[in-house]
């Protein structure tokens, strides 16, 4: 049977440079990014599964959940207010990312990092100091705004400044932030949540100044990328800077790719109308259908409400807490997995690998849930050998994930989009990406009451037909230079006949490239 799915074109350009010491710290500093992202993903659950945090804002979800312990336990967290928190953030995100867009394009990547640091470093601090509900929507739309900053720039940054045999490896780093940022947050809500006196909840929430602290200092004092600075007529600080990333003097080709790429952007008046051309089907479908599909993995489910779900379930406050810090370990160990294996096993193995263990895991987890709490959520005792699957296989998911769809999800679509339609393409990446973020979060404590464990088999479907989708449809990218991706294109059995040799983007840098080199 034919590899369907695969193609790795055949060029056989090989740029020059290293992985230098500057290139590896600057990729650091701008993958702390993440941070903020992940902060607030892991923080969100934890105080929502906090008693003092819901007397004092969610009275009456503290009630259902504590006054009647024989209620029915997928409902008790049921409220459109308490999801409306979470995913308020979502919602402003994508908001953002659009304006990012224009400011990443024209400004540099620099620049919406800044103003992402500094936007989630305001909502922060309203949020520590919320009095009313009004107050804690406010700051979540605030730290939603840096977040939209921050996943357009962070992401299309480390894809331009590394190396392209690293690119997948610098790149993950980004999702590894993410994850880091997950397991703080989980770890801080543990031991804020035993502070005497109920006020634990402010030092979670305003604790999320720390992240944004990091990249707000950051971008001020990272370089920006070649590309960027080539898009704003730079050309050459772009060359220098070039040399100096890539470690040695000959920087020629690449720097010729560059500048024709960056020619061939600046005739788009309108990129985003450009996007809708034909020739760039591929990539419009990459940029909608991979962030849509990263979200329905369900594991913003497992993410958000780890705590809340362990509690539903039946665990302890404690030790729902603790399980949320296990699965969040879990988290960060695999996405170094991912790191480690992105640039020598490919992209398509991880997916393939990591949908097919997911899938595993969510029909063992709902088969798990559905024997302990039925179709009628009646909790009883939970047997310690029941409550050690239950966590097993939920971190067996959650490996899966981090070392596929985590960081595949923001890699591959920074790294396929030609300069021309990059950072609107992006846009659209990461508007999708929030727009189904804020879906999922703001109904799935709501499915949870309705499909009940019903809810794992309902994302077990996405897995299976995500897996499906990447197997006939994407491309390994492993080992392409960024500005020579068209090739992958035009080598695909499916995409091939949206993308001809005279359109594809590569021949027409080359023929740029060599028309530069001959003046």
């Amino acid at each position: 049977m034919p590899a369907v799915g695969i193609a790795t074109g055949g060029n056989g350009k090989a740029y020059a440079g290293n992985l230098t010491p500057y290139v590896l710290a600057t990729c650091i500093v701008a993958a702390m990014g993440g941070l903020i992202f992940g902060y607030d993903i892991g923080i969100s659950g934890g105080v929502t599964s906090m008693d003092s945090f819901l007397k004092k804002f969610f009275l009456s979800v503290y009630h259902k959940k504590e006054k009647d312990k024989t209620n029915n336990q997928y409902c008790q967290y049921d409220s459109q207010t308490l999801t409306m928190f979470t995913s308020s953030l979502y919602l402003a995100a994508l908001i953002s990312s659009i304006v990012a867009a224009t400011v990443t394009r024209k400004f540099g990547r620099k620049l919406s990092m800044l103003f992402g640091g500094l936007l989630f470093c305001s909502g922060a601090i309203i949020n520590a100091a919320a009095k009313a509900v009004w107050m804690l929507i406010l700051g979540r739309m605030l730290l939603g705004f840096g977040i939209g900053f921050s996943n357009q720039s962070v992401p299309l940054y480390l894809s331009e400044m590394a190396p392209y045999k690293f690119r997948g490896a610098l790149n993950i780093g980004f999702q590894l932030s993410i994850t880091i940022g997950i397991l703080v947050a989980n770890v801080l809500n543990y031991f804020f949540a035993k502070i005497k006196g109920g006020w634990g909840w402010r030092l979670s929430l305003g604790g999320a100044m720390v992240p944004a602290l990091i990249i707000t200092i950051g971008s001020l004092v990272l370089p920006d990328t070649p590309n960027s600075m080539i898009e704003r007529g730079q050309h050459d600080e772009a060359k220098a800077k070039l040399q100096r990333i890539r470690g040695v003097d000959d920087v020629s080709e690449e720097f010729s790719d560059l500048v024709a790429a960056s020619d061939a952007a600046n005739q788009i008046e309108d990129p985003w109308r450009n996007l809708l051309r034909r020739k760039y089907r591929p990539h419009l479908c990459m940029a909608i259908l991979i962030p849509f599909f990263q979200q329905l993995t369900g594991i913003n489910v497992i993410m958000f409400y780890a705590p809340v779900l362990f509690n539903t379930i039946g665990f302890g406050s404690d030790a729902s807490l603790m399980s949320a810090v296990i699965t969040g370990s879990v988290n960060v160990l695999a996405t170094m997995v991912s790191i480690y294996g992105v640039d020598k096993w490919g992209r398509r193995f991880l997916f393939l690998e990591g949908g097919a263990q997911m899938l595993f895991c969510q029909a063992v987890v709902a088969a798990c849930i559905g024997a302990k709490f039925g179709v009628n959520g009646t909790p009883g005792e939970l047997p310690k050998w029941y409550a050690i699957v239950v966590v097993v296989f939920i971190c067996a998911y959650v490996a899966g994930f981090a070392w596929s769809w985590g960081p595949l999800g923001w890699l591959v679509p920074s790294e396929i989009f030609p300069l021309e339609i990059r950072s609107a393409a992006q846009s659209v990446n990461v508007s999708v990406n929030m727009i189904f973020t804020f879906i999922v979060a703001q109904i799935f404590l709501t499915m949870l009451c309705h499909l009940k464990f019903g809810l794992f088999i309902f994302f077990a479907f996405f897995v299976f037909v995500m897996s499906i989708f990447v197997y006939y449809f994407l491309p390994e990218t492993k080992g392409i230079p960024i500005e020579e991706m068209g090739q992958v294109w035009r080598s695909h059995w499916y995409w091939k006949r949206f993308v001809s040799a005279e359109e594809g983007g590569g021949y027409e840098m080359q023929k740029a490239a060599q028309t530069v080199k001959n003046v």
